[in-house]
């Protein structure tokens, strides 16, 4: 695939990238994507108190962790951003992304609405990046494909993940995640985080 790089060989500053959108847009599978491209970035892992679904593993896809040692880590100042969603935790290790950006690796935060306005608040010079679908038909036949919830819970998340979309314009740039073209998606990423970098100064955390 080609590309621009993602860190190039001048020594610009490392770059730490917000993910988000509403659920079923196709985050996890973008970010997916870019592992198996092999793309130069430190993959942030988020922690959660909910229970891990059918071939998640530990540490890789989330750190699964209990309701006590999430609040101990919170009393600690250990996360960038948490909240609580549809009634369990989540929150981004703090030392990992900031390790990475140190060393001068691209980090790169897969974060819903609300978290993403966390870390605005403490990073401002990080690249926001709002992935959407191209329609709310197509986000809700998504959410229904996953079939992890149902009924209620179900209609809850429709709600939420369309009432997320109002929120788009608070971001640097919207990504279309356009007929599931995953390529595509990863390609226009890769660009605007080569744009965003020379423009930005570095990110303390």
């Amino acid at each position: 695939m080609s590309g621009h790089p993602v860190n190039p060989e001048e020594k610009l500053p490392a770059l730490l990238v917000v993910l988000s959108g509403p659920s079923a847009v196709g985050k996890d599978t973008v970010i997916q994507r870019m592992r198996d491209l092999g793309l130069p970035m430190h993959y942030a892992i988020t922690a959660t108190t909910r229970p891990r679904r059918p071939g998640e593993i530990d540490g890789f896809h989330y750190y699964f962790l209990t309701e006590e040692e999430f609040e101990r880590r919170r009393e600690q100042n250990e996360f960038l951003e948490y909240a609580k969603v549809y009634g369990h935790w989540y929150g981004s290790p703090k030392l990992p992304v900031r390790d990475a950006l140190v060393r001068g690796q691209d980090v790169i935060l897969k974060l819903d609405v609300q978290g993403s306005r966390a870390v605005m608040r403490q990073a401002p010079e990080a690249l926001f990046l709002f992935l959407a679908p191209p329609s709310i038909g197509w986000l809700r036949y998504h959410l229904r494909e996953r079939k992890t919830e149902s009924g209620a819970r179900l209609r809850e998340r429709e709600e939420a993940a369309i009432a997320e979309l109002s929120a788009a314009s608070e971001f640097d740039h919207i990504v279309v995640n356009q007929d599931n073209d995953v390529d595509q998606v990863v390609r226009e990423i890769t660009h605007l985080i080569s744009q965003h970098r020379r423009n930005k100064p570095r990110i303390e955390l």
